[in-house]
């Protein structure tokens, strides 16, 4: 799941219409069990003026994705949920942190 999510991140530009390519300077995912869940947080990376809000959200979005096509066939209740930007910086906008997050 952690290797989809960063090879989603790289291919963001693909799947998501009018979204600029990028040259992203890093991706981490990371994947931690909560509860009884697993947590997925990315970090994006690049050297350029403008966000890598989707590359982050892209990421998590696959790799909760993987992570349900792994554990669907002995967990039928399994879900994907609360998909959120927690924190951006840089760009125009500077820094931006979720109040609830």
């Amino acid at each position: 799941a952690r290797i989809a999510g960063i090879m989603a991140a790289k291919k963001t530009a693909e799947l998501i219409p009018l979204c600029h390519p990028l040259p992203l300077g890093a991706v981490d995912v990371t994947l931690e069990p909560v509860g009884d869940g697993i947590e997925v947080i990315a970090r994006v990376r690049t050297t350029e003026r403008t966000g890598v809000e989707m590359e982050a959200l892209t990421a998590v979005a696959v790799a909760g994705l993987t992570i349900y096509d792994m554990v669907k066939g002995t967990e039928r209740r399994v879900e994907v949920t609360d998909i959120r930007l927690l924190r951006k910086s840089g760009g125009r906008s500077g820094l931006w942190v979720r109040p609830d997050g």
